[in-house]
């Protein structure tokens, strides 16, 4: 059965109403059905193109301004529009802290359908630009071409990138001169790394045909200065491997690790590869309060430290630890809350579904010399049962991390089934926070809410929700 080809509509004269999830704006068409925009800010008036059209709305494109947004600022970024890492740069920070504020309250009472105290406005991030310390770019021989390149009649000439994914194309790469993303010196370790390769003709991959040398370059900073170097190659060649891992490590003395991956297979993740440090240590630290945490290639950490440490702290001030409290840190990660709220607690439990993660949060305990904390691996809803209550006591405050797709409803339940006095939940997404916060609304109420901006540019928020015993 061959399929219907969408129907391209323009719609003209367009108001942009309103910001929309995943970084999406809103309007309505002249029927009614909702229009989400991706390349829009509220307030504009453009004519739009749709691509999809569902049972209820449309999907589309402004072709058109007829009138900019006041909420407009110009972009700092030339790959901005193209690149699809922060779909928000052409809108004022104060704007993006709005909309974020609001997605997060309009979840809670459409979803969670709960009363809410009065909320804090969102914390914004100091740094507006490079604040995030991990990267990841990829190298690709045959870059995205612009639609200007595709139409003109010049030799292309070097079609070789390094750089990001177009959004929803595996295959195709768009060079990056600079991105405001992460500090320097990460831009200069790229441009010297693809200037290198290109003058010494190393292969760029090529992931249709599965060929070429380098494939992955993934850098981390801290605020320690440590910082680390990661390249992931396609297939082991020694000479050239050796080639450019010197080169680096001269070019750049200040990289305190520097390792490589040798990775065969079709995709790309290095989590069931083995790791290799070439130069320095296997591993960088960052800083908090005096806690030093080791960060490995494969270590979950937040990805901006600064505003990791805000979120931290209102995590710990919402708990309101008077020193003899037992503290459960579920989805504890590495560990990093549960040693930050250490002192304050007579003792924190943390449990993680990855046994990495949970290596890497004993280490970190006693290399600070905490005592007080103790970390189990397995999957919560099957680890965090009563048996596991039994043998390490009623918690009297738990603070729950977890991924997107939020607590699974076992969990949920065995909250509820310990009763807590408080529960201190804290979500990157509060659309699955909100379902959660509705499941548990019989038993407590929610008491304070704290949005807070890790990803400036981006439509991503982080919410903090601390609920108490009705």
């Amino acid at each position: 059965m061959s399929r219907k080809k969408t129907k391209k509509q323009i719609f003209t004269n367009v108001e942009v109403l309103d910001a929309a999830a995943k970084g999406k704006t809103v309007a309505k068409a002249p029927d009614g059905k909702v229009i989400f925009i991706s390349n829009a800010v509220p307030g504009d008036i453009a004519d739009v193109q749709t691509f999809k059209k569902r049972k209820s709305f449309f999907e589309g494109k402004a072709t058109v301004f007829h009138k900019l947004s006041d909420k407009r600022t110009p972009p700092e970024c030339e790959h901005f529009g193209t690149c699809g890492g922060c779909k928000w740069q052409d809108m004022g920070y104060e704007h993006q802290l709005n909309y974020k504020q609001n997605e997060v309250t309009n979840n809670l009472i459409r979803i969670g359908h709960i009363e809410l105290p009065e909320i804090t406005p969102i914390l914004g991030s100091a740094k507006q630009y490079f604040y995030r310390n991990k990267m990841e770019f990829s190298f690709s021989d045959s870059r995205w071409l612009t639609l200007e390149e595709i139409q003109s009649d010049e030799d292309l000439g070097d079609r070789n990138a390094l750089g990001f994914h177009i959004p929803g194309m595996w295959d195709k790469i768009l060079d990056i001169r600079k991105c405001h993303l992460q500090a320097d010196p990460s831009n200069a370790i790229r441009n010297s790394v693809k200037q290198f390769a290109l003058d010494n003709e190393l292969e760029f991959f090529n992931p249709r045909n599965q060929t070429g040398l380098l494939r992955t370059m993934m850098i981390r900073t801290a605020s320690t200065g440590d910082i680390m170097v990661l390249f992931q190659l396609f297939k082991e060649d020694k000479e050239k491997r050796e080639l450019i891992l010197d080169y680096i490590g001269e070019t750049f003395p200040e990289i305190t690790s520097l390792q490589y991956v040798i990775n065969g297979k079709a995709n790309d993740t290095i989590y069931d590869q083995e790791v290799i440090c070439y130069k320095g240590q296997d591993h960088i630290f960052e800083e908090m309060e005096g806690l030093k945490f080791k960060i490995n290639a494969k270590s979950f950490y937040q990805t901006n430290s600064d505003q990791a440490y805000e979120l931290y702290k209102l995590t710990r001030e919402f708990a309101d630890l008077q020193g003899d409290e037992l503290v459960y840190d579920l989805y504890t990660g590495t560990g990093t809350i549960a040693q930050f709220i250490a002192k304050h607690a007579k003792k924190v439990i943390g449990v993680e579904a990855v046994p990495d993660a949970i290596t890497a949060a004993k280490e970190n305990a006693q290399f600070n010399g905490i005592t007080n904390v103790e970390f189990y691996v397995g999957d919560m809803k099957n680890v965090f049962n009563a048996n596991f209550i039994n043998s390490h006591g009623q918690p009297d405050v738990i603070i729950t991390d977890p991924p997107r797709d939020g607590m699974h409803k076992d969990v949920v339940q065995q909250i509820l089934n310990i009763a807590p006095k408080k529960v201190v939940y804290v979500s990157c997404n509060s659309a699955t926070q909100a379902r959660d916060l509705e499941l548990m609304d019989a038993q407590y109420k929610v008491t304070k809410v704290q949005a807070v901006d890790m990803f400036p540019q981006t439509h991503h928020v982080e919410n903090i929700v601390l609920l108490e015993k009705r």
